[in-house]
Parts: C-alpha cells; structure tokens; sequence
C-alpha cells in the first residue's frame, strides 16, 4: 500500500524539492503552505507521516506539531519537524517530534529518515 506523506512549507521552491524526490519514491503526497490549509486536508485523509516547516505565514510547527501530538487521531502519526533554525532543533524535541531535519538538508539523509520512520511504524 502507498504510504501519504503530508508536507506543510510555505518556501514552494522546497516544497517542490520534496514533491519531486517523494513522488520519484512512490510515495503519495499531500502539500499544504500554511496552517488553515493543513487543518482543511486532514479533514479529507490523514497521511502516514507528515514534514512540517516551523517557520509558517499563520503559525509556527512547533506549535502544530504539538497539537499533532496531542491529538488522539494523529499522536500516532510520525511527524519531522523542518528549520533553519538551530534553536529548532531542541524545541522540536520537547514537542515530541520524532525526528529533526535542518535547512538545508541532504535529500538522501531526508528520504532515509523518511524510511526509518515509517518502517518504525509499520512494525
């Protein structure tokens, strides 16, 4: 079965990026460059994993991931927090993200952290 991935980044250079490298690896894809319309697509499905930028036109990821991780239909779901940010990093952790990806990445360290999470759920 296809695994969804949901991007949230409002940069549509990056979010190209990944469309690109993602879709390339059979994954299915859900985009969204800002936080209303992240709420609205999950209304439709809920992705196996979701990327999430912190830095967004109507919220910060932080916040979202935490609200991700709060949430009883999606605490389950892996989420990779996205920044440029060094500060980031840290903050991402006490929010329970379940990985960290600084800007700029490597798309081979993206797609193999990508894997290792969703393998992880699917045992």
């Amino acid at each position: 079965m296809t695994k969804r991935i949901h991007v949230l980044e409002d940069d549509g250079d990056i979010r190209y990026i990944i469309e690109y490298l993602l879709k390339n690896e059979g994954y299915e894809l859900q985009l969204s460059s800002s936080v209303s319309e992240l709420k609205s697509k999950l209304r439709d499905a809920l992705p196996d994993l979701f990327i999430i930028d912190v830095m967004l036109p109507d919220g910060n990821g932080i916040e979202i991931c935490d609200d991700l991780k709060s949430d009883m239909f999606t605490k389950h779901i892996p989420v990779i927090v996205m920044s440029a940010n060094p500060r980031s990093k840290q903050m991402s952790s006490q929010v329970c993200a379940d990985d960290y990806i600084s800007k700029p990445f490597d798309l081979e360290d993206v797609l193999t952290r990508i894997n290792n999470l969703l393998l992880k759920k699917s045992a």
